[in-house]
């Protein structure tokens, strides 16, 4: 891929001097899994740099747009348990705002998967539900009733109506945007007054990601900037929105899932015996170092 460089893609500031971490990644190693969703991790990233401005840590320099796009679309997808479970920890977030939102006519969800989330917003009665992803794999393992829902591609505002969503969400997808502010301030444009914007992302203050450095997985190829509680705060700020709430995320996945994303030896081995005992499957709920970020157009 050819690469270009940036500067921080929430205020816009050359940072390219305070330095993070150097690149480390191998192109040879990157497979159809290297931008895929809930992957294990290879434990490669881009060359790191910080902004203490929105206390963000950004890749720079990063693919173009061009290559980004034909690598998301060649991406695998095998985390279809994981997207399930996933989906439901996200509505609960939601329904416990939805009081809030002008109507349920009109929900938009950006890199949605196989529309997982989806078809929880139909569940919970929304309408007028959409769809955008860039990945072949995930569209086809989507159900035959949400495929039609699933616009295949890289998320343009002009392919929808203004103001026309009193909802639009980003579930951990926000890392992967080559310009997340854009997409930010064309949800705000997307949505009706009165409605929100949600995304679901990692927090590099977390717990787990201090605990684990550099191997935690939150340090991949494919993310190209890592938030903080007070970096999505700003990113929202910027996009226009108000009533800004942020709070960790407990997710519930299987005990297999959480092993695949630790820094292990003989990982695969133990991972088989969980699956073969039963125990891998079992669903365990932990706070992850994720957190929910929801803002509101008044």
């Amino acid at each position: 891929m050819q690469l270009r460089e940036r500067r921080c893609p929430v205020c816009g500031a050359d940072c390219s001097e305070n330095l993070f971490a150097d690149a480390r990644y191998d192109a040879a190693k990157l497979n159809a899994f290297a931008y895929a969703s809930r992957k294990t991790p290879e434990g490669m990233h881009l060359r790191l740099v910080r902004c203490d401005a929105c206390d963000l840590i950004y890749a720079t320099p990063v693919p173009a747009m061009d290559g980004l796009a034909d690598a998301y679309e060649a991406a695998a997808f095998d985390s279809g348990e994981e997207a399930a479970r996933a989906a439901k920890t996200y509505i609960a977030h939601i329904m416990r705002r939805v009081h809030r939102l002008p109507d349920r006519a009109g929900a938009l969800d950006i890199g949605t998967g196989d529309g997982a989330f989806l078809e929880r917003l139909l569940e919970n009665g929304f309408t007028g539900v959409a769809g955008v992803e860039p990945s072949d794999a995930p569209i086809r393992a989507a159900k035959e009733h949400i495929r039609p829902l699933i616009r295949k591609g890289i998320f343009h505002e002009s392919d929808f109506q203004p103001e026309s969503f009193s909802l639009v969400t980003c579930f951990q997808t926000l890392e992967h945007l080559p310009d997340p502010a854009a997409v930010c301030a064309a949800a705000f444009r997307l949505l009706k007054p009165g409605g929100a914007f949600a995304v679901a992302c990692h927090n590099h203050r977390a717990f787990s990601a201090k605990l684990l450095g550099m191997n935690s997985p939150i340090f991949d190829i494919e993310h190209l900037q890592l938030f903080s509680p007070r970096g999505v705060t700003r990113l929202f700020e910027t996009g226009g929105f108000k009533e800004i709430e942020v709070s960790s995320v407990v997710n519930t996945y299987p005990a297999h899932y959480w092993i695949k994303l630790l820094p292990l030896p003989a990982k695969d081995m133990l991972i088989g015996l969980l699956k073969a005992s039963g125990i891998g499957y079992i669903p365990v709920p932990l706070p992850a170092g994720n957190l929910f970020a929801v803002g509101f157009k008044k």
